[in-house]
């Protein structure tokens, strides 16, 4: 069996909040718990479980998401090729809100050599891709800082984003269903993306093809208004059906070429 097909079989046996131990799991697969252990490591990477001592539990913490650093590893790729995408669509002298995360931080990276453009942000990931970009000028949301989403969030966000427009909003997600919206890890994000949608012309949501359908906790952010999906050429028809349905919801899907195979396969010694 090969790691992705494993990692699937992970996926389904835990199911909407299963709980496995690493040994029952290696057992049942025939493989070693160092196996499954690196299984569950990626599955948490991805936001699909949570690991717990001697296992995993499904669904991602409520009140935790995968570190940042996590978040980052999974389609580091299809982020960065929409990202770009995202970037080439605002104009010079526009006013361009951008959420906290890693796809919105691949954003500001295409942003640096632009000019006359202002980029509001509650994220540390654009903050700091734009700490050097001087033609840009960027203003911050204040509020408190959370370290899982690496944002601001809060009663001071909001207060802000109550005084403020944009021409064009960038928002990420956890998850993105089409007749609930994104889907977040804590009611006080839902409400940050909702508020960040109200202050757009434009509002677009980027998330990769992992992201699409998928539920992976419990807090919303209601998307009623038209908005444009931003997503990669790994996201099947099945999983736009939804959105294709709501009518309000533009569809773009930004190409990923495919790399020549290298002949290593999606295995660690052993396995």
């Amino acid at each position: 069996m090969r790691a992705s097909e494993r990692r699937a079989e992970i996926d389904r046996i835990l199911g909407a909040g299963g709980e496995v131990k690493v040994v029952d799991l290696a057992e049942r697969l025939h493989v070693t718990p160092s196996t499954i252990r690196r299984d569950l490591d990626r599955l948490r990477s991805e936001g699909r479980l949570t690991r717990t001592y001697g296992g995993a539990v499904g669904g991602g913490h409520p009140g935790a998401g995968p570190a940042p650093h996590e978040r980052a590893m999974p389609a580091r790729r299809q982020k960065d090729l929409i990202g770009r995408w995202a970037a080439a669509q605002i104009r010079d002298g526009e006013t361009v809100l951008l959420d906290a995360g890693t796809t919105t931080g691949r954003v500001a990276h295409h942003l640096r050599d632009r000019q006359r453009l202002t980029v509001v942000t509650n994220g540390l990931t654009p903050l700091i891709e734009l700490a050097q970009a001087s033609r840009v000028e960027v203003i911050v949301l204040g509020g408190s800082f959370r370290r899982t989403g690496q944002g601001f969030v809060g009663p001071l966000t909001e207060l802000t984003l109550s005084r403020l427009s944009a021409d064009k909003v960038f928002l990420g997600a956890d998850g993105l269903v089409g007749d609930r919206g994104i889907c977040e890890s804590s009611l006080v994000q839902a409400r940050c993306k909702e508020l960040m949608a109200e202050c757009g012309r434009e509002v677009f949501v980027l998330a990769d093809a992992s992201k699409i359908g998928r539920a992976p906790y419990d807090a919303w952010a209601p998307l009623d208004r038209p908005y444009t999906l931003v997503t990669d050429s790994g996201v099947t028809e099945d999983q736009l059906a939804p959105f294709r349905e709501r009518g309000h919801v533009s569809i773009v899907v930004v190409p990923v070429p495919v790399r020549p195979r290298s002949g290593n396969r999606d295995e660690q010694p052993g396995e």
